[in-house]
């Protein structure tokens, strides 16, 4: 579970809804039907016809991988691919395998590299092909974010088209002055249902798959830089010195841990000595 997606849906809904409370108001006064369905039935329909079924289909997971996805360790997975190095180098390539199997469900791009260096496949061909399934895991969760993102350029438009029909509905009953307040609410709970989806669900849930791609992209990189320096058959300390690139200045004497003195492979719920 991604607490954080949670835990900020949470705080801006209540501090949105709590205010209405607060001012003496009553929830229920926010409730419209027919303003919900044409921002929301709007929206859904619009998106439809400008991305296809197919991508709007993918919708309830898009939104699912906002809130329960792993976000990636950029520092942990360095930290692993040190440890492979070190196994590798002591055991050799066929070695990497027995760590395939536990990295399977938890890290399968990790799994699908180690794999394939233990299987011996030219270094120029690990790297292409990894590469190639970064880049369509990227483009995958771009896509879903686009598709939320979408959604957010259209919930606030059609949140106005909502309010100018229902004051159009309204202007039709003039002749009842009675009705025109809450008509005119009725009217305005469209702009809200638009702008308030827009700016507390689509837009945040969108940027939050773009920050957990990049997350990922970044890792992604990590492994197959460290890949092509065990394949090069690089020590352990200049696969450490090379991933520190990808970490801030703050975080990098983490691998140092791993490969000073007195260091432990750790993989397979077992530890196994450094080689000298």
């Amino acid at each position: 579970m991604n607490v954080a997606t949670l835990l900020g849906l949470v705080i801006a809904l209540g501090f949105i809804l709590g205010s209405v409370v607060a001012e003496g108001g009553h929830l229920s006064a926010l409730v419209n039907l027919p303003a919900a369905m044409i921002v929301f039935g709007g929206t859904l329909g619009a998106t439809i016809m400008g991305l296809g079924m197919d991508d709007v289909r993918r919708l309830p997971a898009v939104t699912r991988m906002a809130f329960i996805a792993r976000v990636p360790d950029p520092v942990g997975v360095c930290r692993k691919m040190v440890a492979m190095a070190q196994l590798a180098r002591r055991d050799g390539f066929l070695g990497l395998e027995q760590e395939i199997p536990a990295l399977q469900e938890s890290n399968p791009f990790l799994a699908k590299a180690l794999q394939m260096v233990a299987d011996g496949t030219a270094p120029e061909t690990v790297t292409e092909v990894l590469y190639t399934e970064m880049d369509q895991l990227v483009e995958r969760h771009h896509r879903g974010a686009a598709m939320l993102e979408t959604m957010g350029g259209l919930a606030p438009t059609l949140g106005v088209t909502g309010t100018v029909m229902g004051l159009v509905h309204m202007m039709g009953s003039i002749d009842d002055p009675s009705a025109m307040g809450p008509a005119i609410a009725g009217a305005f709970l469209a702009t809200l249902y638009g702008v308030a989806s827009a700016n507390v669900v689509f837009l945040p849930l969108g940027n939050k798959l773009k920050a957990i791609s990049n997350v990922e992209r970044h890792t992604c990189e990590i492994v197959i830089e460290a890949v092509r320096g065990i394949q090069r058959g690089d020590s352990p300390i200049l696969v450490a010195e090379v991933l520190k690139a990808f970490l801030p200045p703050g975080a990098r004497a983490q691998l140092d841990e791993v490969t000073g003195p007195g260091a432990h492979v750790r993989g397979g719920g077992h530890e196994q000595a450094q080689a000298a």
